[in-house]
């Protein structure tokens, strides 16, 4: 089985969270604009990049 399995905004989000939580902004931001691709309200795409901000050279190595 896959560890992830992406076929919806809300997929991206959840592995987005995981990324974020196990400390790899970079790749939750990622994770987040893909979902906010995949997301058919302005809004609501701004809210998810809202939530996980772009990461600043230090924070990833």
């Amino acid at each position: 089985m896959p560890l992830f399995t992406f076929n919806t905004a809300a997929d991206y989000l959840d592995a987005a969270r995981q990324m974020a939580a196990s400390g790899r902004p970079a790749l939750a931001r990622l994770l987040a604009e893909a979902a906010a691709d995949c997301t058919p309200d302005p809004a609501d795409a701004a809210r998810i990049l809202d939530t996980f901000p772009a990461p600043t050279p230090r924070e990833e190595p």
